[in-house]
């Protein structure tokens, strides 16, 4: 007999619990890659990772937001306001002229939460303009649109900051970013930035939306890695992350549910409602002593083609580790592979005799 924990449209705190996991997994990630594969290949990975984001979401975020028509400068600086805003990150925007705008992204990182910012290298941080802020020009179509970065807090700086100019020359790759520490960002006047309406971000919708923002970061980061590391040191190094973060995420995960029940069921019931918190329609059943989430859907990758198969593996990680968290006796099979031809993702959670 199925037993289904009710769908809810706006669960809140799976949102929270999401967000809160998939944070933790993508700087967790990130510190792995630099301490087991080295600085370059994990400043390689950020970069592609932010690249990725940069070609699918900026241009259709201008419209979204309606600073589409700005001049390019003014525009790029209030979109990393906005979007960044929306996802819970702190950032500052300060306006110069039609030709040169800043923004700023004052302590705590929320890419680097916490102590991660000890372990982060600078040519990670500068990996991030790389992939996004110094492409924003030639996805503009106007090759006179550079960056400049003042500070980066990797650097003990008080936050990573900078500005876009759009110069009275074509720009060369190479000075499409550029650094200049000796400059200083001007004062931030929260009354001349922009910001998003209130009445139109209740609750429910905010919380969602800086769930998406921290998924699709992962959602970039782990088939990147995998493209840039090869599937079996990519893979590999995605999973041992995933697993240390499941591990270290339960609790507080748990915690933000409201509490789970022991053993495999209480797991199982945890695992399809955060599931359903990320977009999917799981379900859960028994059989005999096992407990079954099946899923037909993945919203993760929902807008990937061709996932390789590593990343479903390294991803699955996530929730064996949190099962050992909850219950180091529990044992998850996955029986049910749709991205191998299955009907549904499923997974058979038994607890082993001790």
């Amino acid at each position: 007999m199925t037993r289904q924990t009710p769908l809810a449209a706006d669960d809140t705190a799976a949102f929270t619990a999401i967000e809160a996991i998939y944070h933790a997994y993508l700087t967790g990630f990130i510190l792995t890659l630099v301490s087991r594969a080295g600085a370059r290949a994990a400043a390689e990975v950020v970069h592609r990772t932010f690249r990725r984001q940069q070609l699918a979401r900026f241009l259709p975020g201008l419209k979204k937001l309606g600073i589409d028509h700005l001049p390019h400068a003014v525009a790029c600086a209030q979109y990393h306001t906005l979007s960044n805003q929306v996802g819970g990150v702190k950032v500052e925007y300060v306006y110069e002229s039609d030709r040169k705008a800043w923004v700023r992204y004052p302590p705590p990182r929320w890419i680097w939460s916490g102590t991660a910012i000890c372990g982060i290298p600078s040519e990670v941080s500068r990996a991030m303009l790389t992939g996004w802020h110094a492409n924003n020009g030639p996805v503009l179509g106007n090759p006179r649109l550079g960056f400049v970065c003042t500070a980066q807090t990797v650097d003990g700086q008080p936050g990573l900051e900078g500005y876009y100019k759009e110069y009275d020359h074509d720009l060369s790759p190479d000075e499409r970013l550029q650094f200049a520490p000796g400059e200083e960002c001007p004062p931030f006047d929260p009354a001349l930035a922009p910001s998003l309406p209130a009445e139109g971000w209740p609750e429910s919708r905010l919380r969602k939306v800086m769930r998406n923002y921290a998924m699709e970061y992962v959602t970039s980061i782990v088939p990147e890695a995998i493209a840039a590391l090869g599937p079996s040191e990519g893979g590999s190094l995605a999973g041992h992350a995933a697993r240390l973060i499941g591990m270290h995420c339960f609790d507080e995960t748990a915690a933000m549910l409201g509490g789970v029940a022991p053993g495999a069921e209480g797991f199982a019931h945890y695992f399809a409602r955060l599931a359903r918190g990320q977009g999917d329609d799981a379900a859960v059943s028994r059989d005999g002593e096992a407990w079954i989430v099946s899923q037909s859907t993945w919203h993760l990758m929902r807008e990937r083609r061709d996932v390789p198969r590593e990343a479903f593996d390294a991803w699955n990680q996530l929730w064996v580790g949190a099962a050992l968290a909850h219950d180091r006796w529990l044992r998850i099979d996955v029986t049910g592979r749709r991205d191998c031809g299955d009907p549904a993702w499923v997974w058979r959670i038994t607890r082993r005799n001790r």
